[in-house]
């Protein structure tokens, strides 16, 4: 497998036959980590919010993306259930932070890396809490009244919770408002670029991901600086990577309430690879 991180817009496409791009947080590794040994696959490594514009620019072809990215695509999309970054209950790295209830949050600083997660804050706050703050993008270091953080920054660079006393899982008031799992990622393929192959491959290596908990424990949870034993329960616990009927069913809720809250400005029929 050849790894490229990108750093800007102006990559050029390698000569392996397929090219996917990925986030690189701890909760990817065992869908991507598995390809290794995969010489003509390329994977191009960036946070979630930069991965569809690898794709729309024709510099992959597949990308582990944000779900919201499948409405907002230059080019249509097609969903695979080759696998997805998703749980069912509370998810440990998708978090409000906030010095007030919920109910008197006004203003919500949001961390950018994810298009999803942001969504998901609205549709939450909505819906359990009654309130629409106004959205702002989070500074570096700032400590506003309210923010969402995202990602492996949760767990090794989260605040103090007697700064932060009031605190929401993301997963888990999904769970807690539907009964149903969320998807928060998924392999996602352009439709004019159609490769069953790397479907199958992707498919593939989802399933041999999760039965290497330890392998992935020893090479990753050190360098991301996670407790070997917290990213064991989060692997093991709290991560879903199998795209199910609930997870289907979650991820169509999730549009509808999406719809409900005119929280996205296009939508399109949901399209499943198989």
């Amino acid at each position: 497998m050849i790894e490229t991180r990108s750093t800007s817009p102006r990559l050029t496409p390698t000569a392996a036959q397929h090219s996917v791009a990925c986030v690189s947080f701890l909760n990817s590794k065992p869908l991507i980590d598995p390809l290794v040994g995969h010489p003509d696959t390329t994977v191009h490594f960036e946070v979630p919010s930069k991965l569809l514009t690898l794709l729309d620019q024709g510099l992959a072809s597949t990308g582990l993306l944000s779900v919201v990215d499948y409405h907002t695509a230059k080019h249509p999309l097609i969903l695979l259930p080759s696998g997805m970054i998703g749980c069912d209950g509370p998810t440990l790295t998708v978090r409000i932070f906030s010095r007030v209830p919920p109910q008197n949050i006004t203003t919500l600083h949001v961390d950018t890396d994810s298009h999803t997660s942001i969504i998901l804050a609205q549709v939450i706050l909505r819906e359990q809490f009654k309130t629409a703050p106004r959205l702002v993008d989070l500074q570096p270091g700032a400590r506003p009244d309210a923010m969402l953080l995202i990602g492996d920054k949760v767990v090794n660079a989260a605040p103090a919770t007697d700064d932060y006393p009031h605190q929401l899982d993301l997963g888990e008031q999904w769970k807690l408002l539907t009964g149903l799992p969320f998807v928060f990622a998924c392999w996602m393929q352009r439709r004019d670029m159609r490769d069953d192959s790397l479907a199958q491959l992707l498919l593939e290596a989802q399933q041999r991901g999760a039965h290497i908990t330890d392998q992935l424990l020893d090479r990753y949870a050190a360098e991301k600086r996670w407790p070997r034993e917290l990213a064991r329960k989060y692997f093991t616990q709290y991560l879903r990577y199998e795209v199910t009927p609930a997870a289907r069913h979650g991820l169509a809720r999730f549009f509808e309430l999406t719809r409900k809250h005119q929280l996205l400005p296009t939508q399109r029929e949901l399209a499943w690879a198989w």
